[in-house]
């Protein structure tokens, strides 16, 4: 069988690059994914028992894991896909889950929706995070289609939007009351079947002053500097959380497996006035030692105590963005499946952590569905100008899938 499999994912993968450049030219930003939802699901449908759409609540905004750090996004006319084969089978079931929306173009980067192919690879906004995600399922589908392979336990493709503010895509997905045996994310991990995943928070700090002129420096207090402020504060309170995780299975192993960043910091319209109020977001990542209830309470109370009187009285914070850890034993049966599906391909089933947030822990942690991360491409290049995917790295995901689904289901 494996053979078989290796041959027909090379005759398969021209077809999957054609798919994966077709993909990549939809700029499907946060709130403008429809036109590449709607393309994948004419793409899939003759791979599958069904593809149907998933449409959001009326209410869905208070859901408490919504995420919000976009405003204005409508869920009208909007959905997510679901696609099914063997509905209802009575051997294991297995969820695989990725993203069509992306970010948008980095600087520099004037072709992000105009894919590229070039010594062996295919660049592009979304190229491994993660319209290559899409395409190696896609691969994997068409694998199966020729394999005949009909699999004793129920396959579901969660194919979702949002992923890149928080997850509401796969929130949506989950709230339908999915249950499965197994679950794979697909995210860039350059090949190697991720069981931690680290959390993360995006936080909003908005800084207020005394607004004035510059040549009235006892009346004035500049916001700006507050947010500057802050941002000190929090980098050393990453550095004492960071060293109290170290020790950490898998994790220990990255240099920085949890970092902190600083997105935007907005304040001030002249050179010669002290701004009343600033505006600081960007994300703090943490391990699984603690939680992330924890930390938005730290994160506030260092704010308070190591704040001059400018910052400490004069600040209000929020949180758009609240993912947990996840972490899957390394022993799961989930996983050595996943491991002995690797080796059927020929490579080695490494396993590893991910220094980023997905939506690996809605399934994990809101559905107890032991869940793993694993995908083509590597992190490295996602959400930068270089963003590519290896036609040899895509082509080992479609055969690596094709195994697992045959292993496991």
């Amino acid at each position: 069988m494996g053979d078989c499999v290796k041959k027909l994912v090379g005759e398969e993968l021209a077809a999957a690059a054609e798919f994966l450049t077709d993909l990549i030219r939809f700029p499907s930003l946060p709130g403008q994914e429809q036109p590449a939802i709607d393309y994948v699901r004419r793409a899939f449908e003759p791979l599958v028992d069904g593809v149907d759409p998933i449409g959001f609540p009326v209410d869905f905004e208070r859901d408490p894991e919504y995420s919000c750090p976009l405003p204005n996004l409508s869920y009208d006319r909007r959905f997510n896909l679901r696609a099914v084969i063997n509905e209802a089978g009575p051997g294991k079931s297995l969820i695989f889950c990725t993203h069509v929306d992306v970010v948008p173009a980095s600087e520099n980067q004037p072709r992000a929706f105009d894919p590229v192919s070039s010594d062996g690879a295919i660049f592009g906004r979304g190229a491994c995070d993660a319209k290559g995600q899409v395409a190696a399922l896609f691969l994997m589908l068409r694998v199966m289609k020729r394999l005949g392979h009909q699999p004793a336990g129920t396959l579901v493709l969660h194919l979702v939007v949002e992923e890149e503010i928080g997850g509401n895509g796969a929130l949506g997905m989950i709230r339908t009351g999915e249950k499965a045996d197994g679950a794979v994310v697909l995210e860039p991990t350059s090949g190697a079947i991720v069981t931690s995943v680290r959390g993360a928070v995006w936080f909003r700090i908005v800084c207020r002053g005394r607004p004035g002129h510059s040549g009235s420096p006892g009346q004035t207090a500049s916001a700006l500097k507050a947010g500057v402020e802050a941002m000190h504060i929090l980098e050393k309170f990453h550095q004492r959380l960071l060293t109290e995780s170290r020790g950490i299975a898998l994790f220990d192993e990255l240099e920085n497996p949890m970092p902190i960043n600083f997105g935007k910091l907005h304040s001030g319209n002249w050179p010669t006035s002290a701004p009343d109020r600033a505006v600081l977001e960007g994300v703090m990542g943490f391990l699984p030692n603690v939680s992330r209830e924890w930390v938005m309470a730290e994160m506030e109370c260092e704010l308070h105590a190591e704040g001059s009187p400018l910052l400490a009285n004069n600040f209000s914070l929020e949180f758009t963005y609240r993912h947990d850890s996840h972490v899957t034993p390394v022993d799961h049966p989930l996983v050595k499946t996943f491991q002995q599906s690797c080796r059927d391909s020929g490579g080695v089933g490494s396993l590893g952590a991910l220094p980023a947030s997905c939506d690996s822990w809605f399934y994990s942690n809101l559905l107890q569905i032991p869940t793993v991360v694993y995908g083509p491409g590597h992190l490295r290049f996602a959400h930068s100008a270089e963003e590519q995917i290896g036609l040899s790295e895509l082509a080992c995901a479609g055969e690596t899938l094709t195994h697992l689904v045959l292993n496991w289901c």
